[in-house]
C-alpha cells in the first residue's frame, strides 16, 4: 500500500512514519513544506520525503498519483503572521481533498479535534469543523479522527506535562480542574493505519480519547508521582490569561490567544469512544506516562 502524510514533520508524523518504517508493506510519501522539515524526517526505504505547497493544487494531485490513501496532519492551533486558521486549517485542507480528487486516490484520514463544529464560536474549532465538512462532503471514502491532549515524545502536551510535573510548584489555567482524556500517539497512530487499510466505502466521524478521563491537575500530579516528586498546584486565573493573551497575540500577530487558552481548558467530553471501531487497545495512562518520563529523562 502507497499512503501520502501531510504535515509529516509534527510530532503525530513523526510517530506515524516511525510505525511505517517497522512494517514492511506500506510506502509513503511525506509531505514537508521546508528542507529543515524534511532533515527532522526518519529515515527509511519506505519513506519518500517530498517539498509540498498547498497553494499549488497541480503539484500536490502530481504527488498524490498512484496513492492509495491520504492521510491529512497538517493544521495549527496557534496562528501566526503568517499562518491562519483560514490559510493552514480550511485552505490548505480544500487544496488537498481537490488534488486527491484528481489523483483519483480513494480514501482520506483527517485528523481533527474534540469539540470541532461549524457552529463553534471559537475560531480553532470552527476552522476545525469546515476542514472536516471539506472532506465530509468530497464524495471519496473518508475517515474523519477527532482527538484530545495528546501524548508521545515530541508532543507539546507531553512537553508542557513534564515542565509542569518537574516543578516543586506549578501554576496551571484555571488550577487545572477541566478534565482531559490523554490520548497515547502510538494509539493514534495504529488508528491511523487501520483506517487507510480499511477504507471503508463512506464518510464518517469518529471521536477517539484515552481511555481515562482525568482533571489536569491531577494528571501534573500523577506525572509528578512517577518522577518521584511532589507538586503544589496553583492557579492562573483564566480571565487574567486571556486578557493577558489578547493583547500579546494582537502584538505579535499571533501566539497565545483567548482561543487558545479556550480551547486548552476545556473539558474533553465524548459520547462514544472509536477504539474498538478503530481496530485499536487503548494504552493505560499510566503506561503513557511511564513512556513519555522515560524517553525524557533518558540520556
Amino acid at each position: 500500500m502507497k499512503i501520502a502524510v501531510t504535515g509529516a514533520n509534527s510530532s503525530v508524523g513523526q510517530n506515524l512514519l516511525a510505525h511505517i518504517a517497522a512494517q514492511s508493506d506500506i510506502n509513503v510519501i511525506a509531505g514537508v513544506r521546508s528542507e529543515k522539515a524534511i532533515a527532522s524526517l526518519p529515515v527509511s526505504a519506505q519513506i519518500d520525503a517530498r517539498l509540498i505547497s498547498y497553494a499549488d493544487e497541480d503539484g500536490l494531485a502530481s504527488l498524490f498519483e498512484g496513492v492509495h490513501c491520504v492521510v491529512h496532519l497538517a493544521g495549527i492551533l496557534i496562528e501566526s503572521r503568517h499562518s491562519t486558521y483560514d490559510s493552514v486549517n480550511v485552505a490548505a485542507t480544500s487544496a488537498v481533498v481537490a488534488a486527491a480528487k484528481r489523483a483519483a486516490v480513494k480514501h482520506i484520514v483527517f485528523i481533527s479535534v474534540i469539540g470541532a463544529s461549524t457552529d463553534s464560536d471559537n475560531l480553532y474549532l470552527k476552522s476545525k469543523g469546515l476542514a472536516e465538512n471539506i472532506v465530509l462532503q468530497s464524495g471519496l471514502s473518508a475517515c474523519v479522527i477527532r482527538t484530545p491532549i495528546l501524548l508521545g515524545p515530541g508532543t507539546a502536551g507531553a512537553d508542557s506535562l513534564i515542565g509542569l510535573a518537574s516543578k516543586p510548584k506549578s501554576k496551571v489555567l484555571g488550577g487545572g480542574h477541566y478534565t482531559m482524556r490523554p490520548l497515547d500517539v502510538d494509539d493514534l497512530s495504529l488508528a491511523i493505519l487501520h483506517s487507510c487499510n480499511s477504507q471503508a466505502n463512506a464518510a464518517t466521524i469518529h471521536e477517539l480519547v484515552g481511555p481515562e478521563a482525568i482533571p489536569y491537575r491531577e494528571l501534573v500530579r500523577r506525572a509528578a508521582n512517577l518522577m518521584g516528586k511532589e507538586t503544589e498546584i496553583g492557579s492562573i486565573p483564566i480571565w487574567f490569561a486571556k486578557f493577558i493573551a489578547a493583547i500579546t497575540s494582537r502584538v505579535k500577530g499571533g501566539g497565545i490567544s483567548p482561543t487558545v487558552i479556550d480551547v486548552i481548558t476545556s473539558d474533553e467530553v465524548v459520547q462514544a469512544n472509536a477504539d474498538a471501531t478503530l481496530g485499536i487497545s487503548l494504552t493505560p495512562l499510566n503506561t503513557t506516562l511511564s513512556k513519555i518520563l522515560n524517553l525524557k529523562h533518558t540520556p
